[in-house]
Formats: C-alpha cells, sequence, structure tokens
C-alpha cells in the first residue's frame, strides 16, 4: 500500500496488472512482484522515480530507472527495493499487444487510497494466449469467476 500511496501522490499513470491486480479483484495467489503499466512519456517516467522515492527513500538504484529503457526497444525494468521483499515489474509496452492506453482498468478505492487496476476481462486477455503455466491458470480462474468468454 505504500507504493500504491506513493503512486497516487505523485500523480503517476499506471495500471496495475499481474496477480496483484487479480488479487484486487478477489483472486488471490502467491507473488513476489507488482507488475503494471505506465504510461509511456518522459514526464510520467519522472513521476514514477519520483513515487519510487517517496516510497523508498534514499535508495540510489532509482536513479537507474531511465526512460531510455522505457521507452526504448525493450520497455521494462525490473525494480528491486532495499527492503526485498517485493519487487516492480514496470512496463510501457507489452510487445504489439498491450499498452497502458490499451488495457481497461477501473479505480479502487483501498483505504482511501485511488488504485487503478486492469479490468479482470483485461486481465483474461493478458494471461489467456501465453505459454507461461501460471498465467494459463490465472486466465482459467477469471474465466471462470467471472464468466469471461473468448473473444471472435
Amino acid at each position: 500500500m505504500r507504493v500504491l500511496r506513493a503512486f497516487e501522490s505523485a500523480g503517476l499513470e499506471y495500471v496495475l496488472i499481474g496477480a496483484a491486480a487479480m488479487a484486487f479483484h478477489g483472486l488471490v495467489r502467491a507473488t513476489a512482484d507488482l507488475d503494471l503499466f505506465i504510461r509511456a512519456t518522459p514526464e510520467n517516467i519522472e513521476r514514477l522515480r519520483t513515487a519510487l522515492r517517496e516510497a523508498f527513500q534514499g535508495d540510489p538504484e532509482i536513479n537507474a530507472i531511465s526512460s531510455e529503457d522505457l521507452l526504448g526497444e525493450y520497455p521494462a525494468v525490473r525494480y528491486a527495493p532495499p527492503t526485498g521483499n517485493l519487487y516492480l515489474d514496470v512496463l510501457t509496452r507489452l510487445g504489439e499487444a498491450a499498452t497502458f492506453e490499451t488495457v481497461e482498468a477501473e479505480i479502487k478505492d483501498i483505504d482511501g487510497t485511488s488504485v487503478r487496476v486492469a479490468t479482470p476481462a483485461a486481465l483474461y486477455r493478458l494471461k489467456k494466449g501465453t505459454v507461461r503455466l501460471q498465467d494459463q491458470a490465472d486466465a482459467a480462474a477469471l474465466r471462470e469467476r467471472f464468466n469471461l468468454k473468448d473473444e471472435k
């Protein structure tokens, strides 16, 4: 929650995806990371760094998160805060499949913090066609819980 509050405070444009987003929809499973898409602009990447500095004060590794990385050919970074109990996988796009702008999201209010979370249908679309077994299991759980159908 400290990270999500910092995102809100910094005005970060993001959408939570992955297992953490599934948990917001009532499908809880163990995970060691927080996956998110952010809007792909230099200003928003600076807001990400600002939020991380607020959440993890004094960590010089935050400065290594660059616009060149997140706006480049491989637009993903993994940030490992000094606490060691959570990783952040930050993406600006997932190939041609998804970006911040294309992932349907909704706002969840958690203890007064607004959290932008991918919808169950959006999570299903992200997970259903991958080769990763955990993604396939997640897609099946989403399909069953929310009665989702494949688009034709």
